[in-house]
């Protein structure tokens, strides 16, 4: 079924809608290849597209198609297949087909998506690390977009902790067609580390400003969860955080400070009852992992970043000034104030006002 199945998703006009009606008409969608006009038509496809699909499948046999897939390195699971995504199947409008060029993940391992700006902060880099590493060593597999900023922040984090990843695509997966071309070196990466880069659309297929939208769902959809790192008011992020709710999926979102742009779109989250994350350990008890709770805890150091070691080095029982951290540190003053931050949300530092700061008693 695979074989022919994949080979209907290289058909531009096919929508899941449309395939749904083929699939319930023909028992086996070989005989998709020989219908005629009026078969298909019974089947449920408006007469023009019938018409088109003769036409299309003339000059792409399905040998050809797979031919290429093999050349490519391409695998497929299609609907209805063992291996494909249980949590996938749970969703409105599942993708017919996925092209993978690497490992799916086994389906007994937990899945998180990681999304945010491409126009990310040192804030939402550090935040996005320090959630995504521990959990990642842990086997939750990370899900994401292959996008420049928090996207690819997420991936990176994860090869670095050992973990695997998942990039999804709103182009092809072949190696001509990664989108953004700079970022293909990452899904290499990707591959060779156990995880996958995936897509509904097939080989050769470029991105267009609906399918970026349209891969957002699959992110979701492979996912127990979504965690939105940092997002302005119109972010694409929020539309994979926008369809996890609809799927009944938990969402969660970083906190930003009330003044922060890129944080509007995550704080308007948790306003209206997204769960706030400032820990690994409040992941675990979002999506009910809590077999990883005592692991990932006992595991966690006290300073997780070589900025963090430095600035509780400078600090002391009694307050100092921030210009006072930035000077003993020889931090940049923007990545101290960002590292403060995120300490302080997370209990390490106390702010006592003033631009003064204090190790917790």
């Amino acid at each position: 079924m695979s074989q022919y199945s994949a080979s209907l998703t290289h058909f531009p006009k096919i929508t899941y809608a449309r395939y749904k009606k083929l699939a319930a008409y023909f028992s086996d969608l070989k005989n998709l290849w020989e219908a005629e006009l009026p078969e298909m038509i019974a089947a449920g496809l408006e007469e023009e597209i019938a018409s088109e699909f003769i036409h299309w499948r003339e000059q792409n046999p399905t040998d050809k198609i797979t031919e290429r897939l093999y050349k490519e390195e391409i695998t497929t699971v299609s609907l209805g297949e063992p291996n494909y995504p249980k949590l996938l199947t749970q969703i409105s409008d599942p993708p017919i087909t996925l092209f993978i060029r690497g490992t799916l993940p086994k389906q007994d391992l937990p899945t998180l998506a990681v999304v945010g700006t491409r126009r990310h902060t040192e804030y939402g880099k550090i935040a996005c690390e320090k959630l995504v590493e521990p959990l990642a060593r842990h086997g939750v597999v990370i899900v994401s977009g292959l996008a420049f900023g928090i996207d690819c922040i997420a991936h990176k984090a994860t090869l670095r902790a050992g973990g695997i990843t998942v990039a999804v695509l709103g182009g092809g997966v072949d190696k001509n067609h990664i989108a953004p071309a700079n970022n293909a070196p990452i899904a290499e990466e990707i591959i060779k580390n156990g995880g996958a880069v995936i897509s509904e659309y097939p080989p050769g297929f470029t991105p267009t400003k609906y399918s970026f939208p349209a891969r957002n769902r699959i992110v979701a959809g492979l996912s127990l969860g979504t965690l939105v790192i940092e997002a302005p008011e119109e972010s694409g992020a929020l539309i994979t955080a926008r369809v996890a709710l609809d799927y009944n999926r938990e969402v969660m979102a970083v906190p930003h400070p009330i003044i922060s742009h890129v944080g509007m779109g995550g704080n308007n989250l948790l306003k209206f009852g997204a769960r706030i994350i400032t820990s690994p350990e409040d992941i675990i008890e979002a999506l009910n992992l809590q077999n990883l709770q005592k692991l990932v805890a006992a595991q966690l150091p006290l300073s997780q970043t070589p900025q963090e070691a430095e600035i509780i080095a400078a600090l002391s029982r009694e307050p100092k000034h921030i210009d006072e951290i930035i000077k003993q540190t020889g931090l940049p003053g923007q990545l101290v104030s960002s590292t403060l931050t995120l300490m302080e949300i997370q209990s390490k530092i106390r702010n006592l006002g003033g631009m003064k700061y204090t190790l917790l008693a």
